[in-house]
């Protein structure tokens, strides 16, 4: 029996498919989009060689625990090559497992002979330690990473362990809900092509956090950075660790954290030179912090709590600036921020504010179904 990611990769006749199940899967009439949830106590999970056919394919374990497809880990998918590389599949997501490490790693090894470009693991328990690096990636050449809410048995070393099984030329990784951000920098290669990186909804992450998880060199391209609802504190903190890590992201999303004004006589940081685009909406912000870059092209400071129009002297040089939702504009803006739901029309800062557990990397990258 094989793990049940594999169920995926590996030839029909390997599996007990019953022709009269369609149950816990479902593949929607287009064979585009199929979703898998073991939750049955003794689940069947031959079932998901329905989705063999998809293009996007979403499996999740029912909590339970995949110890028991161990013994497969080892099998060599180079022999089912052919018919993994036949496969439809794009996007994958697994959730809801325990997942012992050298199973994971099976997976990667396999999907590496796929066509898959954009890999989400959400609500996994990652358990015991991670096989041997090996000489060469041998895992799928991926363009997009997700991680929600997965937990390593090796802490922190767990991102470096994870890139050494995949393929060079990751574009976009989102981390959130994360338990370890402090990477040893050591075991962390460049990510050469990685041009977003998304560290939203990690509360606990904060200024000195971001200093830890944003290793000095490592993200030579990266271009777009959200930091929303990850504890940050100060604009200049997020700018002294976007100096110390060296990296000149164009657009820095700072929005849902309660940000503080820079204490008097705090040491002036330089923004990133290519940084253009700042959004700090949400923020709680009762007037402009100091220290902002010189220059943008979008300064976004909606739904704060500013009270009068900002002085121009108090602004940076700005092309396009939103404001809207402050109270010196809406004067009840305070009420729809701190109670979405106080009217039957719900104002624009009130439906992003309920809305706003959807990540904006997620937005910008998904596109019309161009993968199949």
């Amino acid at each position: 029996m094989v793990c049940v990611p594999c169920l995926l990769l590996l030839l029909p006749p390997l599996l007990r498919v019953s022709a009269d199940t369609t149950e816990p899967c479902e593949l929607d009439d287009d064979d585009f989009r199929c979703v898998c949830n073991f939750t049955d106590p003794k689940p069947d999970w031959s079932s998901a060689v329905q989705c063999m056919v998809a293009v996007e394919v979403e499996i999740r374990g029912g909590g339970h625990s995949l110890d028991q497809f161990l013994k497969g880990a080892n099998t060599d998918p180079k022999q089912y090559a052919d018919t993994i590389k036949a496969l439809r599949v794009r996007r994958l997501k697994l959730g809801a497992a325990q997942v012992p490490a050298q199973l994971l790693v099976a997976v990667l090894r396999a999907l590496g002979y796929s066509r898959l470009k954009e890999l989400t693991l959400e609500d996994l328990e990652v358990t015991g330690p991670t096989p041997p690096a090996p000489l060469e990636a041998t895992g799928p050449a991926l363009t997009t990473l997700s991680l929600r809410n997965v937990s390593w048995a090796t802490g922190g070393a767990w991102l470096g362990e994870l890139q050494q099984w995949l393929k060079p030329g990751l574009r976009a990784l989102n981390i959130a809900q994360a338990h370890s951000l402090a990477f040893p920098c050591a075991g962390l290669s460049t990510f050469e092509a990685l041009t977003t990186l998304d560290l939203s909804d990690n509360p606990s992450l904060g200024d000195s956090g971001l200093m830890a998880a944003l290793c000095p060199n490592k993200f030579p391209a990266l271009q777009y950075l959200a930091l929303r609802n990850a504890g940050m504190e100060t604009p200049s903190g997020v700018c002294a660790a976007l100096a110390a890590a060296r990296v000149q992201p164009q657009s820095l999303d700072l929005s849902h954290n309660s940000l503080r004004v820079t204490a008097p006589g705090a040491t002036r940081c330089v923004w990133p030179s290519a940084l253009s685009s700042l959004n700090l909406s949400f923020a709680g912000l009762e007037q402009v912090p100091k220290g902002l870059p010189p220059k943008l092209s979008m300064l976004d400071l909606s739904c704060n709590k500013l009270s009068r129009e900002p002085r121009r002297d108090e602004l940076p040089e700005v092309n396009v600036l939103t404001l809207d939702g402050n109270p010196f504009l809406d004067p009840g803006a305070l009420q729809h921020q701190d109670d979405p739901m106080i009217s039957g029309v719900v104002p624009a800062c009130a439906r992003s504010a309920l809305t706003m557990g959807v990540s904006g990397t997620l937005a910008l990258l998904q596109g019309a179904r161009g993968f199949a």
